[in-house]
């Protein structure tokens, strides 16, 4: 009696069998909502920093990533002189500029 039954449903125990595309279908969602709400945001960022880096030129204002404020006194391909105060000079890799200042901003800050 038993031995019947199990042959009766068959080699896929008795589910029927998905299509192909469907069971991928929420991976495939997942991925499109990642991709609009994370990667593509921070590539279009990492896009706009590389062209800010790029057209960095002397005596403009920065800001580096450890929150030191300074004008460029000098640029070289990989390097570049800021002068944080009077006669006090660094160098600093250029991917670690985080943003130029604007007058505005830098006017507000020697008021300070």
């Amino acid at each position: 009696m038993l031995i019947s039954t199990a042959y009766a449903m068959g080699a896929n125990g008795g589910q029927g069998q998905a299509g192909g595309i469907a069971g991928f279908l929420p991976i495939i969602i997942l991925f499109a909502i990642f991709y609009f709400l994370l990667i593509r945001p921070q590539q279009k960022k990492a896009k706009e920093h590389k062209e800010m880096i790029e057209n960095l030129k002397k005596g403009n204002r920065v800001v580096t990533s450890g929150g030191i404020f300074g004008t460029i006194i000098s640029l070289d391909d990989t390097t570049i002189g800021l002068e944080i105060a009077e006669k006090v000079k660094i160098k600093v890799a250029r991917p670690n500029v985080a943003a130029l200042v604007s007058d505005n901003e830098a006017q507000a800050k020697s008021k300070e």
